[in-house]
């Protein structure tokens, strides 16, 4: 029986489209958190196909209590369109200030297209602004939620690639020895990993400049890289940032260990910036033929690793398997979209608690997450790199629904150090 709610008249409309970024295969929305949102008396329109890639059928949608419909008929009657990825040129165009979307917009990598949204009169909620040390904002972090499916799947891809057994085996034809793995990055998708490849049987070593990773690492059972370099942790649970002379001696220190290791996952990401190279080309020469890398940090603007590319996986002369792994949560679409519709369910549950959306320019949570409303960019991050002057102090802000929200003097909540992939929190 599907799931039943009678929408006021004001009944938030939600639309989710099918992911168009070549190899995305989440889903905004599940089934069961659609089913949340219509007990909640909200209205939710699933283009049809969206959830297949992470083997939701339409059906199932139409159980939940979704009506399933066009894209364009999606786009012309929701107010709220919840994305995963970016959205493309085609998205941005069709959008209009009546509407708002929420979603991993990456706005610090996309300026052009949010001043875009933002001329178009679009809300733009970004989840990337999410203030993640803040306790009750926890439960919308969707950075956390997909770094940890992509920590399991850079493990999972890892034990598939290289060309040994990861745990000892010991058999009647002789013993194996176990892999050694080290994983770079002890954020959330850093000590995702280092469970799952313990948990698949390998000798696992975890490295990270932080103070407080050393406990985290070893209380998984793995062992800790140490550095000479004084460690410490700037605000929100990131590294902070090294002196040139630091980077140097912890890079050269990095570099003779990673010879000794078959398996290396990185983690390293910097908002709005290129990844950091944590593995150099003159490095990679060094490890052995058949020394598996896969590269978590990896984008269109660069790696942690010399030579991967995103979405792909080569071989260097040497034999070294290096895999370009910066989107792997979408390779675990069905769990990876369970926890991504949650965090947007989370969202939509503080902006409009009562059908309408309400910003609250002095709450943190909407300070952060609320990119641009009205015309305005609202985020201070955003409002440097746009080079806009700061916007002076603002008071509540209530949309009616028709409307998209309004915030007038959100704080940054952007990370800006160099090393972890997010802020320090112990795998499941």
């Amino acid at each position: 029986m599907a799931a039943t709610a009678t929408p006021s008249p004001s009944a938030l409309r939600v639309g989710v489209l099918t992911e168009t970024e070549e190899g995305e295969h989440r889903v905004a929305l599940d089934p069961g958190a659609v089913a949340k949102l219509v007990k909640a008396g909200r209205t939710v329109h699933i283009e049809s196909g969206a959830g297949e890639a992470a083997s939701f059928t339409d059906e199932a949608y139409t159980t939940a209590g979704a009506t399933i419909q066009t894209r364009a008929s999606i786009l012309k009657h929701s107010q709220v369109i919840a994305v995963v990825r970016t959205p493309d040129d085609k998205l941005v165009a069709a959008l209009t200030k009546d509407q708002a979307v929420v979603g991993l917009l990456n706005p610090l990598n996309r300026p052009d297209m949010i001043r875009e949204l933002t001329k178009r009169g679009v809300t733009t909620i970004a989840f990337e602004f999410v203030p993640r040390t803040l306790s009750r904002a926890q439960s919308m972090d969707a950075l956390s939620s997909q770094s940890s499916a992509a920590g399991y799947r850079a493990a999972i891809v890892a034990a598939y690639v290289f060309g040994r057994y990861l745990p000892m085996m010991i058999t009647a034809s002789g013993t194996a020895t176990p892999a050694k793995v080290i994983v770079i990055g002890a954020g959330v998708a850093g000590l995702q990993a280092i469970a799952t490849a313990r948990r698949l049987g390998a000798v696992v070593t975890g490295y990270d400049i932080r103070d407080a990773s050393r406990q985290e690492v070893e209380s998984l059972g793995a062992k800790f890289l140490t550095s000479s370099v004084a460690k410490g942790s700037a605000a929100g649970g990131y590294a902070r940032v090294m002196t040139d002379n630091e980077k140097a001696t912890q890079q050269k220190e990095l570099d003779d260990a990673l010879a000794d290791f078959d398996v290396i996952i990185t983690t390293a990401k910097v908002p709005g910036h290129a990844p950091p190279e944590l593995v150099s080309a003159a490095t990679l020469k060094t490890l052995r033929a058949g020394s598996v890398c896969i590269d978590l940090g990896s984008s269109s603007l660069g790696g942690n690793v010399a030579g991967s590319a995103e979405g792909k996986t080569t071989v260097t002369k040497g034999g070294v398997t290096l895999v370009g792994g910066g989107e792997l949560a979408a390779d675990l679409p069905a769990s990876a979209s369970q926890m991504y519709a949650r965090n947007v369910v989370a969202v939509l549950d503080s902006l409009a608690p009562e059908g309408e959306i309400v910003i609250d320019p002095t709450d943190e949570v909407h300070q952060g997450i609320v990119v641009g409303h009205d015309g305005e960019v609202t985020n201070a991050a955003m409002r440097k790199v746009l080079k806009l002057d700061a916007l002076p102090d603002a008071t509540k802000v209530s949309a009616p629904t028709a409307d998209a929200p309004k915030a007038d003097a959100p704080a940054s909540n952007a990370p800006t150090s160099s090393v972890p992939d997010d802020t320090t929190k112990k795998a499941a």
